[in-house]
């Protein structure tokens, strides 16, 4: 999870527009007078030596994207709280699943079940990259929704990023299984997908992304710095979307972490983008939950920096920073409820559909 920003002590305390949307696909065609192989004939002709001009490449033939439905008009009603939890507690289950480890590889199995039994399709996003206790093999996945009647996920109709990290700090002391930090906002991750995928057309729309390496490997450092420690998944992410140009196809992204404490409360980073802080609290009073949503004191270092830093990608972070139990042994699910998960999916949903129109 992340931590304050500058470092100190934690505190204890839409509609269907896609519906004509045209994807490449590439098929052969028949061959035409410009393509066939010359004739026996035509070939003496040229004489011996001669060469052959070259076959035109077959023109792609597009085809549309089927009808995608609009799905629920109140969509944020279908997300599950109870859902939700029952996903943070089977990562919670595996036990510690820091960067790099056996146990995190069971974590990614059940995220990429639960995410494909919903119509997604998840692609690994593997990276080595060198931190304070030598090199790691990070995995970042990310998950688009796929149509029926589509043979691959498109790339290009993502707006939005949703995100969460699903690694757990590693400690020597302490069995860590982050109940709070790092199961919470996966296990509610993967049950937005599940209502997502009620709605395809905003489906398609919505980029999933599970974040490894978030957690520091020994002191987290800025993401600017020559060697900077923790927020590796989100740093790798955001710059091969800056790379790939990518980047310049989104809105806006939401990252969530740390949103399953019974005392629930969303404590924003004082830095989050303004527009986007104003729209979720503006569907947190419609939800009848904005005492429920304000800002902390201080700033966050968490996975929405690299983002908006190095990605341009307006990002806010939707963080619990006031939970008394982080970073320690009792982070465990009976610290946790269904609320905050429900609260959290809810908000994001209600502003999805009214930004992604």
């Amino acid at each position: 999870m992340a931590v304050p920003f500058p470092f100190r002590a934690r505190h204890p305390a839409r509609a269907a527009l896609l519906a004509a949307a045209l994807l490449a696909a590439c098929h052969r065609q028949p061959p035409t007078a410009e393509t066939a192989s010359p004739a026996p004939e035509a070939e003496a002709a040229r004489g011996p030596g001669a060469s052959t001009p070259a076959a035109k490449p077959a023109p792609a033939t597009p085809f549309k994207m089927p009808p995608l439905a609009a799905g629920p008009a109140e969509l944020w009603k279908e997300f599950s709280g109870a859902k939700a939890f029952e996903e943070v507690r089977k990562q919670v289950e595996i036990g510690p699943r820091p960067a790099g480890s056996p146990e995190i590889e069971k974590a990614r199995a059940l995220i990429e079940r639960s995410l494909k039994s919903s119509s997604w399709q998840v692609e690994r996003q593997s990276f080595t990259d060198e931190t304070p206790r030598g090199p790691v093999i990070f995995v970042n996945l990310v998950a688009r929704y796929l149509p029926a009647g589509i043979p691959s996920a498109p790339k290009h109709t993502q707006r939005a990023i949703v995100c969460s990290h699903y690694d757990t700090k590693r400690f020597s002391t302490i069995k860590f299984v982050g109940a709070s930090d790092g199961a919470s906002s996966t296990g509610a991750l993967l049950e937005l997908a599940r209502v997502l995928a009620l709605a395809p057309a905003l489906a398609v729309q919505v980029e999933l992304v599970f974040f490894d390496g978030e957690e520091a490997i020994v002191q987290y450092t800025d993401p600017g710095d020559a060697k900077p420690d923790g927020l590796y998944g989100s740093r790798h992410y955001a710059r091969e979307l800056r790379d790939s140009g990518r980047a310049r196809q989104f809105k806006l992204g939401i990252l969530w972490d740390m949103i399953g404490d019974k005392d629930f409360n969303i404590t924003l980073p004082p830095d989050s983008p303004a527009d986007l802080a104003r729209e979720i609290f503006a569907g947190a009073e419609a939800l009848k939950v904005r005492e429920k949503f304000g800002y902390l004191d201080r700033g966050i270092l968490d996975d929405h920096v690299p983002l908006n830093t190095f990605a341009k990608i307006p990002t806010i972070d939707l963080i619990d920073f006031d939970y008394l139990y982080w970073h320690t042994a009792d982070d465990t699910l009976e610290r946790l409820a269904p609320d905050g998960l429900e609260h959290t999916g809810a908000v994001t949903l209600y502003h999805l559909r009214k930004a992604l129109k």
